[in-house]
């Protein structure tokens, strides 16, 4: 049995914390900064907030040695604990028993002959947003970013009203999930405005989702949607009905929030190199014309391909995530007691200078040589994790985003209006706060207009 103070003994603790409650002060100000700098005291650092300790991995290779052994580094830890609260048992939160078996059955709707029919759906989701929009008004990025991914999983939609609650809600866990996992848990009994809005936006997400499930059962027609790809793979011996809400909500929470966030990072972007905007408007004007992006356009769409990977490097959908060992182990040459919370950060390891020279520059061209259209990289390149818990979604994830990307730029040019610089909000994901963008229609041969 390993001794956990002697275990953690002989790891640096990171500095800055202050008397009770740790580093809480360092993560609350700027968690993305404190994050990046763990690196400098080691390739593993003691963190804690109050009675809250973990393991933060800040190496790219011991990253990836933990990701492997999942059975070892088990889904866990504050984080996901409070995960669980709202996902349920889903296939993004549940632990390695459940894993391959909800994997399994899941996969079926993320077979790349589905994928096809998906990218259809989006385009005529993205022509529908698209076709609100004026030249010279002023939008907000993200939220019309978001509608395009919602309906792509709800093709008939909800209405206006119960939309934007939906995604009201989706806000408000994903920004309490991160308050909450640091939080000593009888706190949540206490009745302040917080726990009211969160416990509600919960309830509400619950009864969305219920209602969707039976909508979809009874029309028992598919739509190309995801949701129709998720319940015809649906068994009733395999999963059972709390399970397939759990994969509704999670797929709801995931699919919807990390791709419109891709797309809005990848658009504020752009807006500060208009050069390569224009090499990828023109690639597109090339590649699709006015026609829908197509499974076989995609290989061509290489420089799009360039901008959703580089975007994605630098604001990857989740920055933070935990784990927690189920047994005795040892990380880096350091014994690891069954029980600890390790943490990690792909926000942390893809910005590190020892794999991505220049890591806070743009720069899509560092990925000319992957070559792949439906395959992200691997190695450093953390944003979809790694080993058997891999992103089940991150072929569609990283075609819809260059979908995505490609149809817009090919017909608009969006610029910044005044205001203060766009920062990531404080939220599970990594979601641009204030994203408003000036529309600048681009003529029929794909110049700004």
């Amino acid at each position: 049995m390993v001794d956990e103070h002697a275990a953690m003994s002989d790891v640096a603790s990171a500095p800055g914390a202050w008397p009770l409650i740790g580093h809480l002060v360092p993560l609350m100000r700027d968690r993305l900064a404190f994050l990046r700098r763990l690196h400098h005291y080691g390739d593993l650092v003691r963190v804690h907030i109050g009675p809250w300790r973990a393991l933060v991995v800040t190496s790219a290779e011991l990253t990836g040695e933990m990701l492997v052994a999942d059975r070892v580094f088990d889904k866990g830890g504050y984080l996901f604990d409070r995960i669980r609260e709202t996902g349920g048992n889903g296939l993004v939160s549940c632990p390695h028993r459940d894993h391959r078996r909800q994997r399994r059955l899941v996969q079926p709707a993320f077979h790349r002959d589905r994928l096809p029919g998906y990218l259809r759906m989006m385009s005529r989701q993205i022509d529908v947003v698209l076709a609100g929009w004026r030249d010279g008004e002023t939008v907000d990025v993200r939220t019309d970013m978001q509608a395009i991914t919602a309906r792509t999983l709800l093709p008939r939609g909800l209405p206006p009203a119960v939309m934007e609650q939906m995604f009201t809600d989706m806000h408000v866990i994903l920004a309490g999930v991160t308050w909450r996992a640091i939080v000593p848990k009888r706190l949540d009994r206490v009745p302040t405005p917080a726990n009211r809005r969160y416990r509600r936006a919960q309830e509400r997400l619950r009864a969305i989702v219920a209602g969707l499930v039976a909508e979809h059962r009874s029309r028992e027609t598919d739509h190309d949607d995801l949701l129709s790809g998720l319940l015809s793979s649906y068994d009733p011996d395999g999963l059972t009905e709390d399970e397939i809400h759990d994969q509704v909500l999670t797929f709801l929470l995931a699919g919807t929030e990390t791709t419109a966030n891709v797309v809005s990072w990848a658009l504020h972007l752009l807006a500060g190199h208009p050069d390569i905007e224009r090499r990828l408007r023109a690639e597109a004007v090339e590649v699709v014309g006015d026609g829908e992006v197509t499974v076989a356009d995609l290989s061509r769409l290489a420089v799009c391909r360039q901008v959703v990977l580089e975007t994605m490097r630098l604001y990857p959908p989740v920055p933070f995530l935990t784990r927690l060992t189920t047994e005795d182990t040892e990380l880096g040459g350091h014994p690891v007691p069954a029980g600890t919370t390790i943490a990690y950060s792909p926000y942390a390891v893809q910005r590190q200078a020892a794999h991505f020279p220049d890591p806070d520059d743009f720069r899509p061209g560092r990925w000319a040589e992957h070559a792949d259209p439906l395959r992200p990289p691997r190695g450093p390149f953390l944003a979809f994790g790694g080993g058997a818990r891999r992103c089940v979604g991150d072929v569609l994830g990283l075609a819809e985003a260059t979908l995505m990307v490609s149809a817009i730029v090919r017909r608009w040019s969006l610029r910044p209006v005044p205001g203060p610089p766009v920062r990531p909000a404080v939220s599970l994901v990594l979601t641009p706060r204030a994203l408003r963008m000036r529309l600048h229609a681009a003529d029929p041969e794909g110049a700004a207009a």
